[in-house]
C-alpha cells in the first residue's frame, strides 16, 4: 500500500483537478489551483493578506503574488481595513463572491460523490481522521 504522502498527494492531484476542470466550466477559467491559497481562504467581507498566509501556510510575498494576480483577473480588490486604516483587505468582487459559491457548491458534490463510494459514515470519520492528523503539520 501506498504511504500517506502518496495517498495525500493522488488524492489532492484529482480533487484539484476536478474543482478546476468544472470552475473553467462555469466561467472561472483563468483559475489555476496556486489561487486556491487565497480563494479557499477568504471571506466574503475580507481578510487581511497577512491573515491568508497564516490560514494557507504560504509565505506572505507568495500570498502578496497570487493577490496581485486574482486583482488583475477581477476576483478580488485591496480595500482600506475599517479597523485599521494602515491595513489593507483583500475583498472578493462579485466575480470573487460568485467563484466562492461555485467551488463551495463543487466541493459538496465531489465530497457526496466520494461518501457514496464508502459510505456516509466512513467518509465522516475518514474526514475526521485526516483533519485530526493534518493538525501536527
Amino acid at each position: 500500500m501506498p504511504d500517506v504522502g502518496v495517498l495525500s498527494a493522488h488524492l489532492l492531484s484529482g480533487f484539484q483537478k476536478e474543482l478546476f476542470t468544472r470552475l473553467a466550466e462555469a466561467g472561472h477559467e483563468n483559475l489555476r489551483p496556486r489561487h486556491g491559497a487565497v480563494m479557499a481562504y477568504i471571506a466574503t467581507t475580507g481578510t487581511r493578506a497577512s491573515e491568508l498566509s497564516e490560514r494557507s501556510g504560504q509565505h506572505k510575498q507568495v500570498v502578496g503574488t497570487l493577490v496581485d494576480e486574482l486583482e488583475s483577473l477581477g476576483y478580488v480588490v485591496r480595500k482600506p481595513d475599517p479597523a485599521d486604516r494602515r491595513a489593507k483587505l483583500v475583498v472578493p468582487t462579485d466575480r470573487g463572491r460568485d467563484q466562492m459559491a461555485q467551488a463551495r457548491r463543487i466541493v459538496a458534490d465531489i465530497e457526496n460523490r466520494l461518501a457514496g463510494l464508502v459510505g456516509a459514515e466512513r467518509f465522516a470519520e475518514f474526514k475526521a481522521v485526516f483533519a485530526e492528523v493534518t493538525r501536527s503539520y
